[in-house]
Formats: structure tokens, C-alpha cells, sequence
């Protein structure tokens, strides 16, 4: 499975105006698309940062969807007032999924985004597998982690949903000793970490663990 995610800022105020349109324009134009498997939406009400991501079954499909994305994406952008000099588009692969429970209204998300070794992507893929998706469970109100890669550039992008902002608050040491643990031992550096609403969740991709 392949992903595309934008992200672009907006006005705070209008963030509810982008919702409704991602979800009531956006979302069923990409689901009638070939090749997609679904939508989410992440936003940060106090800072107007939106990521909307679809899915697809292979990158060919994801490519040709790229002309008739643009259209609708650049609307929603005016719908929260943005400005296209702030938006960034990138493509992952989806290595890994870990899914528990589906999201429930009200879940939250804290994405890890970093840099590895151009070449060691399937180390950290497998070591992923092993050593962080087992032991994320036990975490308060985990829902699913995801982990999506550029194998070209080395840049990772990590997305742990729990089923509120509370339970992802109450796990934030434990998730940090992991993921510290984790991104030093493969050589890997952190470039960001933030916190999200979870206001869009119709992903159709299959757990692959």
C-alpha cells in the first residue's frame, strides 16, 4: 500500500469549514478514484496544521491520481485560508500497520517524523516489526501505529492513534522511552514530533503485522 500525505496551515477559525469539505468533497471524489483505499484527516486547532492522507493500492494508481488530486486539494486549502506556498506533498510506502481497535470519535494522534540511512530502510522496517509493534498495546488507549517510508531519502514518518487526547497525553513518557531507544539504536534522528485531532479516519488499508 503507498500514501500520499499534504499538509498545508490555515485559520484556526476555519478549521471546522475544511472538515466539512474534506469530508463531504474531497473524500467521496478520491474514494470514486481508481486504485484508492481511503482518507484521513489530522488537524491541530490551535496552530490551523492540517495533513490529509490517502491511500492506494500501488503507486501506479497513486501517481495517476495526481492531476485530479491537485483540483480538490487546492479548495480545501481556501477553505481554511491557506496559501499554497505552505503546503508539502509526500509519498511513503506503508510498512507497517498494527491495528488493535478502530479510532473512535474523539482519537488523537502524535506523528514521529525522521531520518535514517538511505539503504537500511528494511532494517528498520523489520526492526519496527518486531520490537515496537508488540509492545505498543500496553499503551493507555492505543488504537493503531502506522509506519510509512521513503525508500530514496531515509525519511520516516510514524503515526500512533490512541482513542483520545487524555489516554495519548497519559502514555506520552512511555512512547517517548520507545521511540528514543528505537531511533538510536537504528541511527535515526527525530525531526519532529507533534499531536493531532483525528477528525477523518476511513483508511481501508489492511494490518500488516
Amino acid at each position: 500500500m503507498y500514501t500520499r500525505s499534504t499538509t498545508f496551515r490555515g485559520d484556526p477559525t476555519a478549521i471546522d469549514d475544511g472538515i466539512a469539505y474534506v469530508r463531504d468533497e474531497v473524500m467521496p471524489a478520491v474514494q470514486r478514484m481508481d486504485g484508492c483505499v481511503g482518507l484521513s484527516m489530522l488537524v491541530d486547532r490551535h496552530t490551523g496544521r492540517c495533513i490529509v492522507t490517502t491511500s492506494w493500492v500501488d503507486p501506479e494508481s497513486m501517481h495517476r491520481s495526481a492531476e485530479a488530486v491537485r483540483s480538490v486539494r487546492e479548495k480545501a486549502i481556501r477553505t481554511v485560508r491557506g496559501t499554497d506556498d505552505e503546503i508539502e506533498v509526500a509519498e511513503w510506502s506503508v510498512a507497517v500497520l498494527h491495528r488493535v481497535r478502530e479510532a473512535p470519535r474523539g482519537a488523537a494522534t502524535r506523528v514521529m517524523w525522521t531520518k535514517g540511512p538511505i539503504g537500511r530502510m528494511d532494517r528498520i522496517v523489520d526492526a519496527f516489526r518486531r520490537n515496537i509493534a508488540p509492545r505498543v498495546d500496553d499503551l493507555p488507549g492505543f488504537c493503531s501505529v502506522s509506519l510509512l517510508v521513503d525508500h530514496g531519502t531515509g525519511r520516516c514518518a510514524t503515526a500512533a492513534t490512541y482513542d483520545s487526547r487524555q489516554t495519548m497525553n497519559r502514555a506520552r513518557g512511555q512512547a517517548q522511552a520507545m521511540r528514543e531507544e528505537f531511533t538510536e539504536h537504528m541511527g535515526m534522528r527525530v525531526t519532529e514530533v507533534a499531536e493531532f485531532d483525528l477528525v477523518l479516519a476511513h483508511l481501508r488499508v489492511p494490518e500488516t503485522v
